[in-house]
């Protein structure tokens, strides 16, 4: 995952200052893994360190770290004696105060900083290391804490995702896919009004009288959902969306429409093989066809895909 610097800036505008609260070590089990981390406020809290009583005596232990205005704190605690909690292991935690004034020094790609007095005055090797991987290669570091210096890379987005539509199942499919860390979500209907007023900060909505323009500017690497309104405007954005490029496209409808769509984009001059790259229908038909069932079928379509990639990349490394 990564230090979400979008998510840390949001919740500081909304709320002030705010203490993060990351695992940044572990021995044995435990109910999340180094790099978890969540934020916390006077009264609420996002992300989740797992746990139960864990993540609970962490957020009041972040609040009170809030009145007392102690910028740093680490702590370690044993799941099993200290807390009565079923995983045998224990975990480190560093929890820190960050408000807006401290965000200009977060905009990098790797965070590296001693999290307590006793480690070393400089970073190991190994941390030095993978920093210059990154900075030469690309290569992005898992976090890790080695000899009091903690090391987290940065998390951005890398799956742009495009929605064309704010109806019902667009609205359902926000709201189920907004909360995913790797989806940079743009939004896209005909008009203003056709958005929620709340629609999440960190996702882009794009109003545009004519949306089947704007497809020539999307990344071809995006994923694509259609579910438009209007099935002359479904099947614009399919015909722009082949003549653009995508990773991924997916278009609502039933097999009628989709059988219709595959003739008139076959008349467009798109070959079989091509027109078959579009996904119709989206998610898992036997969910149903309510909103919110096409919606958890489609997150679970884009996870496994997401999923199959990090498995690709693995076998590559």
């Amino acid at each position: 995952m990564g230090f979400d610097l979008q998510d840390l800036s949001r919740q500081i505008a909304a709320h002030g200052p705010v203490v993060r609260v990351v695992i940044a070590a572990i021995r044995g089990s435990s109910p999340r893994e180094v790099g978890a981390a969540m934020l916390v406020w006077d009264g609420g809290q996002s992300g989740t360190i797992g746990g139960g009583t864990l993540e609970h005596e962490a957020a009041e232990a972040a609040r009170r770290q809030l009145q007392t205005g102690n910028r740093r704190l680490q702590t370690t605690r044993a799941l099993g004696p200290d807390l009565g909690q079923c995983c045998g292991g224990s975990v480190t935690l560093w929890s820190e105060i960050y408000s807006a004034g401290d965000l200009g020094d977060l905009d990098t790609d790797i965070i590296l900083r001693p999290l307590d007095r006793k480690g070393a005055d400089t970073p190991p090797l190994a941390l030095r290391r993978q920093m210059g991987l990154a900075r030469s290669q690309g290569q992005r570091p898992e976090p890790q804490l080695s000899d009091g210096w903690f090391l987290e890379p940065v998390h951005r987005p890398d799956t742009p995702l495009w929605i064309w539509g704010a109806g019902h199942v667009g609205r359902a499919l926000v709201d189920v896919l907004a909360p995913l860390p790797d989806l940079d979500i743009t939004w896209v209907d005909t008009g203003p009004e056709r958005f929620p007023p709340d629609v999440p900060g960190h996702v882009t909505v794009l109003p545009a009288a004519d949306p089947a323009l704007l497809v020539s500017h999307c990344p071809e690497n995006a994923h694509h959902l259609v579910l438009t309104y209007s099935h002359a405007l479904d099947l614009a954005l399919c015909h722009a969306l082949l003549q653009r490029g995508f990773s991924f496209a997916g278009l609502i409808g039933s097999a009628t429409k989709w059988a219709r769509f595959r003739s008139r984009l076959a008349d467009l001059g798109h070959r079989p093989d091509q027109i078959a790259r579009i996904t119709c229908p989206i998610g898992d038909p036997a969910l149903g066809k309510h909103p919110q069932m096409i919606a958890v079928g489609v997150a679970a379509e884009l996870l496994r895909m997401g999923a199959t990639d990090e498995l690709k990349k693995d076998r590559r490394a």
